[in-house]
């Protein structure tokens, strides 16, 4: 199985660092990881800094946005398997061994995650808050709301002959409508195992929680896609406080030591492995 990683990033040096240096740990390494430069900073230090992964870089030279930035990312893809990261979100070190055991039984794999709130100093985050973020998984109540966090997430490369690319004409909701057309055509499977650290902010600074006119026009174009009805939008995590999600709510393994990840971008308080 050879396994491509294909990362979207936009002037976020330091975060995808750590991500890099999380892929760096894994105990199996990737086949290659595609990083996509959406005409943001270079990410050349980062290439240099890390000369043992086989990174392949490619630095567009106007800003498409993150869905066609992916979806070029994929075309790049060598490998027979297409695992997707954002650039400040990172792995834990199992990861990506835990994903390869199961995808000998399904075409489609993605695991629980945490989601953690960080703050900056110097290039390094630090953890400030986590909690969990694992849901049984139910095609009808996906139906309703999405539990499926596409970094750390894993398939075959044929499924895009089946299905096409990543939908830009969603595009806060190209993840959403990825995995239900996705689901239409192979097997899906959840790990229940918290392998991804996924950052986002309670605190309302990750444009995920923004809530604005265009926001709810993907959200009702993704509806009449899928004939999902007239779904409101809500505030996420209000949202999993509600009966309905809690109901939902699953067991899941915690893999993380709640450290932060010393990256050599951080130079100063570089340990390898942080040993």
């Amino acid at each position: 199985m050879k396994l491509s990683i294909v990362i979207v990033t936009y002037n976020r040096l330091p975060e995808l660092a750590e991500l890099l240096e999380s892929i760096l740990r894994q105990t199996v390494a990737p086949y290659e990881i595609i990083i996509v430069n959406d005409a943001g900073e270079s990410v050349t230090p980062l290439v240099e800094l890390y000369p043992e992964l086989p990174i392949k870089a490619i630095n567009l030279k106007e800003n498409v946005k993150h869905v066609h930035a992916r979806n070029i990312g994929v075309s790049y893809v060598t490998g027979d398997v297409i695992m997707l990261c954002d650039d400040d979100d990172f792995l834990t070190k199992q990861h990506i061994e835990f994903v390869r055991n199961e995808l000998k039984d399904a075409d489609f794999i993605y695991s629980d995650a945490e989601i953690v709130s960080f703050e900056k100093k110097g290039n390094t985050r630090i953890p400030l808050s986590r909690r969990t973020f694992a849901y049984h998984y139910s095609l009808e109540e996906m139906r309703k709301f999405s539990t499926y966090i596409p970094s750390g997430s894993a398939y075959k490369k044929a499924l895009h002959d089946k299905i096409g690319l990543f939908d830009p004409d969603v595009h806060n909701y190209w993840d959403w409508d990825f995995f239900l057309r996705a689901a239409k055509v192979c097997e899906i499977k959840r790990i229940p195992i918290a392998s991804v650290i996924y950052a986002f902010s309670e605190a309302g600074d990750n444009q995920s929680s923004e809530f604005t006119d265009r926001r709810k026009h993907y959200l009702d174009k993704l509806c009449e896609k899928h004939q999902l009805g007239n779904l409101p939008q809500k505030n996420f995590f209000v949202l999993l406080e509600e009966p309905a999600m809690k109901k939902r709510e699953a067991e899941t393994k915690i893999v993380w030591d709640g450290k932060p990840i010393y990256t050599r971008f951080g130079r100063a308080d570089y340990a390898p492995f942080n040993k």
